[in-house]
């Protein structure tokens, strides 16, 4: 008895060994993708279209817009969303296909098509599509639309749902029998992105009140949240605010390298009416492939999923790592505050391969985004993007924020 137990005892151990060697293999590869995965949930699906119009409103304070937008509480819309994000990326191509194959069958880990998660990276660049309803904290659902095919995630009650029309699959969730919170988190809205700035928002920051403007036949006031930190590559951020309402119904941000925005999206049409029930029903296609994922384990999962429409982002303020650090990478911690804060993490890998050791689309993408860089740290590869730069030492640890790629080394050798 106890040899067999004793054996049995080592195969299990050499499992787990296997199973955490292959992946810090693939973190390898995958990791230089998170670039993509923090700008796209750094921006969320946060509507903002061009103004249509000058409307004449009652003049307002920046403060009293601000205190508008806190007091703003809509809990029913619907309506259609158009979003351009210009990161500055090249052509993924078949990166995802390649990334999948580097991280082994199951790609990296996501779950099928149909995992939320996997539809961040197709917003950070190009133009997409939204449809958009809520109907209170437990009724949310946002569809991608795509060439012929649609991409849907419902919340209803308990049960959150994902389904790729194109792949017919579906990926489902419940919430946690012991806390009874929905654990996967629907994109964000405009007002998290708004609430989101504001809380960075302090002596460094310039906020004020330009005008008004037309978004989707609403009238509006524009507000405009500046940075003065020079270390940060956010220029501009405006948000028009629904001047009955107080909901953000835009949310623009222009870098501070100048040229178009990185972010230009926008409701082109909107209503307050309580949508239909039956907007938030979901049967699974007969046929379908259906993957169960335990709320708990879920990747980036939110502990205050559905507390108000988007607000499952719970990213929690500048400078409160206890906070920021839910549902991301375990360890992470946060460096400085406001505009300049970094995030950081250890991979438990060996940096980056370089383009050529790699080779292919995943080679291609990894020379087309990376600068080597040294410091005390040591080496390095600084990913960059338009508003999100990364660095990865070769030793694994990562730095990554709205920042120039000077403030991620100084951080990197602070660190040290």
């Amino acid at each position: 008895m106890a040899p067999n137990a004793s054996d049995d005892s080592a195969t299990a151990a050499d499992a787990d060994e296997l199973r955490a060697a292959r992946r810090r293999k693939a973190a390898r590869y995958v990791v230089p993708a998170t670039v993509v995965g923090v700008a796209a949930a750094t921006i969320g699906l946060v509507p903002a279209l061009a103004d249509s119009g000058d409307p004449d409103l009652p003049k307002i304070s920046a403060q009293e817009l601000i205190e508008k937008i806190a007091a703003s509480d809509v809990q029913q819309l619907s309506g259609t969303v158009k979003i351009t994000t210009d990161l500055g990326l090249p052509d993924l191509g078949g990166l995802e296909n390649s990334l999948g194959s580097a991280a082994g069958p199951s790609g990296s880990g996501d779950g099928s098509s149909a995992d939320p998660s996997s539809k961040l990276t197709e917003l950070a660049s190009g133009t997409h599509t939204l449809r958009v309803a809520a109907d209170g904290e437990n009724k949310q659902k946002v569809s991608l639309l795509e060439d012929a095919a649609e991409y849907s995630l419902i919340h209803n009650g308990k049960d959150v749902w994902g389904y790729d029309s194109k792949s017919n699959s579906v990926f489902h969730t419940t919430a946690s029998e012991s806390d009874g919170k929905q654990k996967e988190e629907l994109p964000a809205t405009p007002k998290d992105l708004a609430e989101e700035a504001l809380k960075a928002a302090d002596k460094t920051t310039s906020v004020t009140v330009q005008g008004t403007a037309q978004v989707a036949g609403r009238d509006a006031y524009r507000l405009v949240i500046k940075p003065k930190d020079e270390g940060t590559t956010v220029g501009q951020i405006t948000v028009a605010v629904d001047a009955r309402t107080g909901l953000p119904l835009k949310f623009t941000l222009t870098p501070a390298s100048g040229g178009a925005a990185v972010v230009d999206a926008g409701f082109t049409q909107v209503s307050f009416a309580k949508p239909a029930a039956s907007t938030f029903d979901f049967t699974p296609p007969k046929g379908a492939k259906v993957e169960e994922q335990d709320a708990s384990k879920a990747p980036g999962h939110s502990e205050e999923f559905g507390k108000d429409f988007g607000k499952g982002t719970d990213k929690g303020s500048a400078g409160e790592p206890g906070e920021l650090g839910k549902g991301g990478p375990e360890g992470l911690d946060v460096i400085g505050d406001g505009w300049d804060s970094i995030a950081t993490f250890d991979t438990g890998g060996q940096g980056v391969p370089s383009g050529s050791e790699v080779g292919g689309d995943v080679g291609g993408f990894l020379d087309s985004l990376g600068d080597k860089v040294s410091g005390k740290f040591g080496e390095g590869t600084v990913f960059k993007t338009r508003l999100i730069n990364a660095l990865i030492t070769d030793d694994g640890k990562v730095y990554v924020g709205a920042v120039t790629k000077d403030a991620l080394v100084k951080a990197a050798d602070a660190g040290k």
